[in-house]
Formats: C-alpha cells, sequence, structure tokens
C-alpha cells in the first residue's frame, strides 16, 4: 500500500499534477475580452511632436507675413501724402494736323495781334480807366477853376456833380464843360492841371459854354490860384477798338 501511494506521489510530480493547469485558448477564437482596450479609450496614436524643421519653417513664415503688412502699410502712407498722380499721358482723339502756309505766302495775322502791336509800338499811347487811349485832337479853349464848396456851387454844394458822380471821383482831377462840345466821359488832357493825365468831363454849368473848361480844385482858394487860361486842351479816344462807357451808368 505505500509503495502504491509513493509511485503515485512520483507520478504526480514528474507530470505536474500538483500544478496549477494554465487554461488553453480555444484555436481560431478572439481574444479573451480582458486583452482588448477598455471602452472610452481612444485608440488614436498620440500626436508626434513637430521635427525642429518644421518649428523653424513656421517662424520664417510668420515673419514673411509681418514684413509684407508692414510695406503694404507703409506704401498706403506714402501714397496718401504725394497725394494723386497725374496721369502720364491724356486719352483722347491725336489732334489733326494742320496744313502749312504754302511758302512764299504770309500767313493772316488776326485784327487783335494788330491792334496790340500797334498799342505797344505808339509812344503816345496812355492809360485811363484801365483800357489804352490816344491823343485824337487839339482844342483852343478858355480854362477856368471851381471848388465844390458853396463858394463856387451854391446852391448845389451837395458833393455830386452832374452826372451824379462824387467830387472825389478820379481822386478829385475832373472838368466841367458845354455838353454840346464836350460830351459827358470825354477824356482831356490840360497842361498844368493834374500833371498833364487825362481827366474826364463829368459835370457842366450854366456859365461853362463854347469852347470853356471849368477845372475842380479841392477848395475855394486852389482855384483862385488858377485863374483864368487859355490853352490848347488835348481830347484823347481809346485804342483797343471798342465803343466808350456812359459815366452816367458808372457810378463812383
Amino acid at each position: 500500500m505505500e509503495k502504491i501511494q509513493d509511485m503515485s506521489v512520483r507520478r504526480r510530480r514528474v507530470v505536474g499534477i500538483d500544478a496549477p493547469v494554465a487554461q488553453a485558448r480555444p484555436v481560431g477564437f478572439l481574444e479573451p475580452a480582458h486583452d482588448l482596450p477598455q471602452r472610452g479609450v481612444s485608440m488614436l496614436r498620440p500626436l508626434e511632436e513637430p521635427s525642429i524643421a518644421k518649428v523653424r519653417y513656421r517662424y520664417v513664415q510668420g515673419i514673411l507675413w509681418s514684413l509684407a503688412a508692414a510695406f503694404t502699410i507703409l506704401t498706403a502712407a506714402m501714397a496718401k501724402e504725394m497725394g494723386p498722380v497725374s496721369p502720364m499721358a491724356a486719352i483722347g482723339p491725336l489732334p489733326r494736323p494742320q496744313a502749312a502756309a504754302p511758302v512764299g505766302v504770309p500767313a493772316v495775322e488776326a485784327p487783335a495781334s494788330r491792334d496790340q502791336r500797334a498799342i505797344e509800338g505808339d509812344a503816345s499811347i496812355r492809360w485811363y480807366n484801365g483800357r489804352p487811349v490816344r491823343p485824337a485832337r487839339t482844342i483852343r479853349m478858355k480854362v477856368t477853376a471851381y471848388s465844390p464848396d458853396a463858394a463856387s456851387c451854391y446852391p448845389y454844394a451837395d458833393g455830386q456833380t452832374a452826372t451824379l458822380h462824387s467830387v472825389d471821383t478820379n481822386g478829385g482831377f475832373l472838368v466841367a464843360a458845354d455838353t454840346s462840345v464836350l460830351p459827358f466821359g470825354t477824356m482831356l488832357s490840360i497842361d498844368g492841371y493834374a500833371s498833364g493825365s487825362v481827366v474826364p468831363v463829368l459835370d457842366r454849368g450854366g456859365a461853362i459854354k463854347g469852347n470853356r473848361l471849368d477845372l475842380l480844385f479841392p477848395t475855394h482858394e486852389a482855384a483862385l490860384q488858377w485863374g483864368v487860361k487859355t490853352l490848347d486842351v488835348v481830347v484823347w479816344e481809346y485804342a483797343d477798338g471798342k465803343p466808350a462807357t456812359d459815366p452816367r451808368k458808372e457810378r463812383s
């Protein structure tokens, strides 16, 4: 009996009956559930860290974008400071070529050009009221003087002439005449009066008849100093070909 038990113990030791028996996995079946990943755990691989080359590329790219933005802002500011730029050339139809004048035939000169050259070349031309004037004729006249105060103009010493101009018109240098001989607006120059400048006829008087002139002076004393003289009076006309203006329609 002891011999039989001893052999049983030996057999168990040889084949490992007392050892824990490993569970055999069935062939062709899936792995046990404990070997699979748990539910809710991501099966994706973790993100790879960017390489040094990619980091440098993104850094350089950011710098280039910043430089481009700064350049755009700078050029816009300069363009605004300089203002609008005029076009290099106007777009439009080409001008027609002008035909050349035949050889030996003088070109037709515009009347304005001839008049302008005549005015510039004439030493007798003067300027009055912004227009060129020239001497037209000379009249021998008796020349007296008067003042705008009551000593000469009573009862009409209101500071106005017969054309309703102020006695200060033309610096106070103006003339009274017989308008049937010299109409209002006639331009005259009298030696010794207004330094020989051209003065207008803007007044008249009951005693001024025929070839008679009355020169305006600022005071009665100055008029008395002039006295009475007989002089050659120069009558002027406009040299620009335009008609004379009516002084009664122009007030100063």
